[in-house]
């Protein structure tokens, strides 16, 4: 699968469904996980079990990644960046830069097999909240 350059809910992201491509372009510690990006809860349910006690949490959070057993996952829903996933069903989502270096457009552009922008062009804001789940604890980490 190829690459793609994309506006996510938080800032310019490489998206894709192969994990080695994005280690490549990116340069990055092949033992980090990558964020697993999907467009329903519904989704995540099939992907990953959510705890009983945080179901509702996570269905109803924006610009949130879940840490549950080890792996990241968001829900991404209504935002124009969804129907990009719904496509593929989910895709692994990561920061549109290379590992431990600043954003550059020319890396991004030239790394990206396919570049989806709108009107508003490319932006980063705030980063998503990180909290880790667990069957009886909730920890947030950023």
């Amino acid at each position: 699968m190829s690459v793609i350059l994309s506006q996510t809910d938080t800032t310019v992201g490489f998206l894709s469904q192969n994990a080695d491509a994005l280690i490549a372009l990116k340069g990055r510690d092949n033992s980090k996980p990558f964020l697993k990006a999907v467009a329903s809860f519904k989704k995540l349910q099939h992907l990953q079990r959510v705890p009983l006690k945080y179901r509702s949490l996570v269905r109803h959070a924006r610009k949130t990644t879940f840490i549950l057993q080890g792996n990241a996952y968001r829900v991404i829903n209504n935002h124009p960046h969804a129907n990009l996933i719904k496509r593929y069903g989910w895709l692994y989502s990561t920061s549109a830069n290379e590992s431990t270096k600043q954003y550059d457009e020319n890396f991004c552009r030239n790394g990206a097999e396919i570049i989806i922008e709108d009107a508003n062009g490319f932006f980063s804001s705030n980063p998503s909240a990180l909290i880790k789940l667990t069957h009886s604890k909730y920890k947030k980490l950023r």
